[in-house]
């Protein structure tokens, strides 16, 4: 599909208000999906039709569409010291595949936004290798979302979430942060965000995995 096409087309009908598709330019609701940029891990906000272009997970497009699957790991645990050896400075990140890196990058979320981790590649594999069920998340576009041990969890826990829900998350407590850990308001947001999230989500345990490949499911 050609995206210059789509924009050229675009480019000749008068500007709709509010939202609008990135690809096409035509008019979005509130409630929309997502693409993502494979090259510049970029998000863009996309029509129906648009976003349907994009859904082959084994096509090599540079845009792949966003999926709309929650799972919850309830077997997921970290072993003694592995939070720390991830090197994460809070209790929460979010981890997922880049195709264009070959390899797992990590986010967290502080004041500024979305901070990206130097990950230790070595203590990922070894997360990863006490929970291979985790090898379900789709590269670009599903990412694991875990928080780390702390005074309201004795373990971490783990969810399989669209990769655009975690930077809308980081937007919202981006808005309300205060202080040097995020302040009451923060932790109030995070409480609603993982109570949706929750309540979205089918739980995987590791008999469950079987065969499956990454992004599927038996």
């Amino acid at each position: 599909m050609d995206i210059a096409l789509l924009r050229r087309i675009a480019a000749t009908k008068p500007a709709p208000a509010g939202e609008r598709c990135e690809m096409c330019g035509e008019p979005i609701t509130e409630e929309h999906q997502h693409v993502v940029d494979v090259e510049s891990r970029g998000m863009l906000c996309t029509c129906r039709p648009c976003y349907l272009l994009f859904i082959d997970a084994d096509a090599r497009l540079r845009y792949r569409a966003v999926p709309d699957r929650y799972l919850s790991f309830p077997d997921f645990e970290l072993g003694p010291g592995q939070w720390e050896e991830l090197e994460i400075p809070v209790g929460l990140a979010f981890f997922f595949y880049s195709s264009k890196l070959e390899r797992t990058v990590a986010f967290y979320p502080g004041p500024a936004g979305a901070t990206e981790s130097e990950l230790s590649l070595e203590a990922w594999g070894a997360v990863l290798a006490r929970n291979p069920h985790l090898s379900v998340a789709a590269a670009d576009t599903e990412a694991l979302l875990i928080r780390g041990p702390g005074p309201e969890r004795a373990q971490a826990d783990c969810y399989l979430v669209p990769v655009d829900a975690c930077y809308e998350l980081v937007g919202q407590l981006r808005r309300v942060w205060r202080g040097f850990d995020g302040g009451q308001q923060s932790r109030e947001q995070l409480r609603m965000f993982f109570n949706q999230v929750q309540s979205r989500c089918r739980p995987v345990h590791e008999e469950d995995r079987g065969g499956a490949g990454p992004g599927e499911l038996p």
